[in-house]
């Protein structure tokens, strides 16, 4: 975020349950944290720093001129983008920076492991994903952006997971739900016993990546 004019405000827009704002908390003196969910708020840990509200990601209600950073983590593609982008603007203080990122599918160290991962992803909760899951596919290379764009370094969220981690988290993708909902059966006790096979037993967990793919431009240039 060193592209941002300051580290005094910072508007988290979708913020879901807030683990981004939590991190960005740790820069930034003050950070809005919005999302469209009331409930999804409720699960947000609370912070000195952080004001968690109800907002749209195309009406903020934040003050003109008042945000050195806006930041949206893996939901842009849900948003009306252009009246987003011009929210930005908006809120932006000149040579404000607005950052967007997402993650796909992670890998697992394991080799045998993730192939298993990745049959899963594609073939099994891959017909349930709603369209709109191919904007973070390509990292939203498909959705606009307002330009001149920033080049951005490669990131990546490194873990390390037991078992159960990882298929509390396949079973948290609402295409695992709409699975359940369309068969009438959860496909998750089946990869288990597949990938019971292939995890350590030493401490019983593995390595797990994700890439992010962030975009970035700065916007109100003075």
């Amino acid at each position: 975020m060193t592209h941002a004019p300051g580290t005094a405000r910072v508007w988290d827009c979708a913020c879901g349950s807030g683990q981004a704002s939590l991190d960005l908390a740790e820069s930034f003196a003050q950070v809005v944290a919005t999302d469209l969910s009331a409930a999804q708020l409720r699960e947000a840990q609370a912070h000195p720093r952080i004001e968690y509200r109800v907002a749209l990601a195309e009406e903020s209600q934040l003050p003109a001129a008042s945000q050195d950073l806006v930041t949206v983590a893996q939901a842009l593609h849900w948003f009306d983008c252009e009246r987003f982008y011009a929210e930005a603007r908006r809120v932006l203080r000149p040579n404000g920076l607005l950052a967007v990122w997402s993650y796909s599918i992670c890998t697992l160290e394991s080799a045998a492991a993730d192939a298993l991962l990745q049959e899963f992803y594609a073939n099994t909760a891959g017909p349930y994903w709603p369209p709109e899951r191919r904007h973070v596919e390509s990292g939203y290379q498909s959705l606009p952006f307002p330009q001149p764009e920033l080049t951005v370094p490669e990131f990546a969220m490194q873990l390390r997971w037991s078992l159960d981690q990882l298929l509390g988290y396949l079973g948290s993708w609402s295409a695992t739900s709409r699975y359940i909902k369309a068969r009438g059966s959860d496909p998750l006790p089946a990869l288990r016993a597949q990938l019971q096979a292939h995890w350590p037993a030493e401490d019983g967990r593995l390595g797990i990546m994700w890439p992010l793919k962030v975009r970035a431009a700065l916007l109100n240039r003075s």
